[in-house]
């Protein structure tokens, strides 16, 4: 009975049901139409811009680059770290965190408008085919290449290129008539992160860092490693004027000096759950003293390690406020070659504080950072700084340290304003003793070349009376005269930045720092500290 019942019904439930269907389908279909027409028009705004300037604009437009300024734009009013990489930027903007390039391997640096190799890379293809510190290249590919006014970036798309390929370079090199040319094949060309590694004294090392590559870790272990071995004590971590880089490699370089499980940092955004990265056993220096060097272009990836250090009670930081970047980015590339950094989290130290400093009043503000901070006296004296209390955190011996604005050092050391140093200053500042040291290298290449060690230059290479009137009378030819009320407390220390540089242009870095620290106010407060 109920089963016919249900049968009769059937039919009109069914039809019922349809029609209600129907109707129900014929509104939503209202809906969506409205929704889409909603979504196409915001879509197409920006098309009907484009179009309707491409159609009026009182000139010829170009449609890519306008999209790509839109792009750019766009991600510029999200934060200052948020960016878009044209292709054509692309391999200068990343290269150096990759830990290698195509090239053909060498230093070089534009000189009166020709282009002078400073030094070959070691092993490098420029090497390979006799290529040599103070050649000049003249010309590419048969193009020339003196007399212009050339650019780094000019340069070096001329002289990168795919591995495998082949370049021709004349060269003229002094003491030898005409040109030579080289057939150079271009080659994967190691970048290395790690300046130097090196012992100032027994038992003392010293390590700096430029950047966090792909290969930072590999080459600070290495470094770790060859200081152990030689009986390493206490360190030196120098991260000064370093922008930072990839945040596994500032994990992997602070996991070298904490112990096991002890937090380094982690990381939250909207979309990104939190990821925590605590220390693993077997770090090379977890319990030797430790410094580490920062200053106002210490960044990101070197804050993290200076903030893992400070937080965990690890070490010591000595030097200025860092920049104050906690923001991390991904990387999203394009086809064209292309690609969008767009930042995806915060980072926390471990005390939980984030170090970012505001941006709320746009990039251009927030760039002009270093300015303000020299205006307002910071970078004379720390008691400009000051920290909001709802900033405060506590490391687990009970320091004070600050979130909101970069890593506040421990121990302070002001930009040096000695009034006795004023010759000093502006001699270097107008990069005088750089270009007299790299012509007077030039000149003497072939002497200087017989030092094939720091300990023989050193040794053999001194500053001579006559050697520094000619470095006087040359700043003298460009408006540097020797005056001031105590010039005498200037002469040594040019004496050895002079020095210092003569060393970089034969033995690269092994011939500079060394040099360099030895007047370096910071570098000289940790080896007191870490003798003390």
């Amino acid at each position: 009975m109920n089963r016919n019942k249900l049968t009769i019904y059937f039919p009109l439930i069914f039809s019922l049901v349809l029609i209600i269907g129907i109707l129900i389908g014929v509104q939503l279909k209202g809906v969506n139409r409205n929704f889409f027409r909603i979504f196409n028009t915001r879509q197409e705004k920006f098309q009907e811009v484009l179009n309707y300037v491409e159609r009026n604009y009182v000139d010829t437009v170009n449609e890519a680059l306008l999209k790509e300024k839109a792009i750019s734009g766009m991600l510029q009013s999200l934060d200052p770290h948020s960016v878009y990489i044209t292709a054509s930027e692309f391999h200068e903007v990343t290269d150096p965190l990759l830990g290698s390039f195509e090239g053909i391997g060498v230093q070089f640096r534009l000189d009166n408008d020709s282009i002078t190799v400073i030094i070959p890379v070691p092993g490098g293809p420029s090497e390979k085919v006799g290529i040599k510190a103070g050649d000049r290249i003249v010309k590419v590919d048969g193009v020339n290449m003196t007399g212009k006014k050339l650019a780094n970036n000019d340069v070096m798309r001329k002289l990168k290129g795919p591995r495998g390929t082949k370049v021709r370079v004349s060269i003229y090199r002094r003491g030898f008539p005409g040109l030579t040319d080289y057939t150079i094949t271009r080659d994967f060309i190691p970048t290395y992160s790690l300046d130097i590694s090196y012992m100032p004294v027994a038992g003392i090392g010293y390590i700096k860092l430029n950047n966090f590559s792909a290969t930072t870790h590999e080459e600070i272990s290495k470094a770790l490693k060859a200081l152990n071995a030689n009986g390493l004590k206490k360190l030196i971590l120098d991260l000064r004027d370093n922008g930072g880089g990839y945040l596994q490699a500032a994990i992997d370089v602070a996991d070298e000096f904490l112990p096991e499980k002890k937090l380094i940092v982690y990381t939250r955004g909207l979309h990104h759950p939190k990821e925590i990265f605590n220390a693993t056993s077997g770090g090379l220096f977890e319990t030797g003293d430790l410094v580490i060097l920062i200053d106002e272009f210490s960044a990101s990836a070197s804050e993290i390690v200076a903030g893992a250090i400070q937080d965990n009670d690890r070490g010591t930081i000595i030097g200025r406020r860092s920049f104050g970047k906690g923001l991390v980015q991904e990387q999203l590339n394009f086809r064209d070659g292309s690609a969008v950094r767009l930042t995806v989290a915060r980072y926390y130290t471990p005390t939980g504080r984030c170090i970012q400093r505001p941006y709320k009043n746009g990039s251009e503000e927030y760039n002009l950072e270093y300015y303000h901070r020299f205006q307002n006296g910071e970078l004379e004296t720390p008691d400009s700084i000051h920290f909001a209390d709802s900033l405060k955190y506590k490391t687990p011996k009970g320091k004070i340290v600050y979130g909101g604005g970069g890593i506040m050092p421990d121990v302070y050391i002001p930009v040096e304003k000695d009034s006795s140093l004023v010759f000093y200053n502006t001699f270097a500042n107008k990069g005088l003793i750089y270009q007299f040291a790299f012509d007077y290298t030039d000149k003497n290449r072939k002497d200087l070349n017989r030092n094939k060690s720091f300990t023989e230059f050193d040794h053999n290479f001194q500053v001579t009376p006559s050697l520094y009137n000619d470095l006087l009378k040359y700043g003298e030819q460009h408006g540097v005269k020797r005056t001031g009320k105590n010039p005498e407390a200037s002469d040594e220390k040019i004496k050895v930045l002079l020095k210092a540089y003569i060393g970089r242009n034969i033995l690269d870095n092994e011939g500079f720092y060394p040099f360099l620290n030895s007047i370096d106010p910071a570098f000289i407060k940790a080896m007191y500290f870490l003798k003390k």
